[in-house]
């Protein structure tokens, strides 16, 4: 399989606070992990940036500009408790959702089979006219509504397996008929939202999992539930929030899973999409705060992609 690793310099200058677990770090850790001859087969792209027109794809114009609006000259700006503005946080927003985007290019045009998005700012827990929870541009549904229009994908499926639901994710889903949105999380947790009857005009999959249901839980909600109803979905062109805080050593959650566990859903997911997209998949990533584990986690899950 030909992967492609997607990434922009200017992710790394969104800065928040010290102290905070969505730090610059998250990268860099991934990077050097990555940097193992086991990678060398990677196609890696450094990509341009979207033109901020393309956030309003998702996002209330109102919302963009405030953003716009608030970029502090130094130091730091809080939309809320959690999610922060620095001087560069617009051109890392804008950098991640270019890498996604000439992702699902690259792909759709077959010079790749699948790709990874090494991006930050997160995006999941972004609404159309909100920040939430470290995130300012919701990434994803940018992406899923990009292939749509852009490559007239009509059934195109997003996964989220970060711990936390991407509630700003399922809004987007909840709105617009022909995506789908499948979901594993942890709940009780943060945002409190992603419940099992959820519905919408789009296809939405919740299973909440409780606190320390590890990974054999985790893995019979994909067979049993989610991955049953994206083959029903029958999907022409699969994206994934990757989220890797669902680890046993992540301090933001208790999921208890392995690193075994993103190997075996990258497998899983990759296999699907040969199956029903010619193998058409886009990941980016979401959370993983252990700067221990995260970079192991990340290349555990692309190993599969290469596979």
């Amino acid at each position: 399989m030909a992967t492609g690793l997607f990434y922009h310099s200017d992710c790394k200058d969104h800065i928040t606070p010290d102290g905070h677990p969505e730090a610059r770090d998250r990268l860099a850790v991934i990077f050097d992990r990555l940097n193992h001859p086991d990678f060398a087969p990677l196609t890696r792209i450094s990509a341009s940036p979207a033109p901020v027109e393309r956030l309003a794809l998702v996002h209330d114009d109102s919302y963009i500009q405030s953003v716009i609006d608030h970029i502090p000259k130094k130091d730091h700006y809080a939309l809320d408790g959690d999610t922060y503005l620095s001087p560069r946080s617009l051109a890392a927003a804008l950098g991640a959702v270019g890498a996604t985007c000439q992702a699902i290019d690259q792909v759709m045009s077959g010079q790749l089979d699948n790709g990874f998005c090494a991006v930050r700012p997160p995006g999941h827990h972004a609404e159309p006219g909100r920040a939430m929870g470290f995130c300012l541009f919701n990434i994803i549904a940018i992406g899923a509504i990009y292939a749509r229009n852009r490559h007239f994908r009509h059934r195109v499926a997003i996964l989220d397996f970060d711990v936390h639901h991407g509630n700003g994710t399922q809004t987007v889903v909840a709105r617009t008929k022909g995506l789908f949105y499948g979901s594993t999380h942890q709940s009780p947790l943060y945002p409190g939202t992603g419940h099992i009857h959820d519905r919408g005009e789009g296809v939405i999959v919740n299973v909440p999992l409780a606190a320390g249901s590890g990974s054999r839980a985790f893995r019979l909600s994909y067979r049993q539930r989610i991955f049953p109803a994206l083959r029903d979905f029958n999907p022409d062109f699969i994206l994934v929030s990757a989220g890797f805080d669902g680890h046993a050593r992540d301090p933001l959650a208790d999921l208890e899973l392995t690193t075994a566990d993103f190997s075996w859903l990258g497998d899983e997911i990759k296999q699907i999409a040969e199956e029903k997209c010619q193998g058409r998949m886009v990941s980016c990533l979401e959370g993983g705060y252990n700067l221990d584990i995260l970079g192991e986690n990340v290349a555990a899950y692309i190993s599969a992609l290469m596979r």
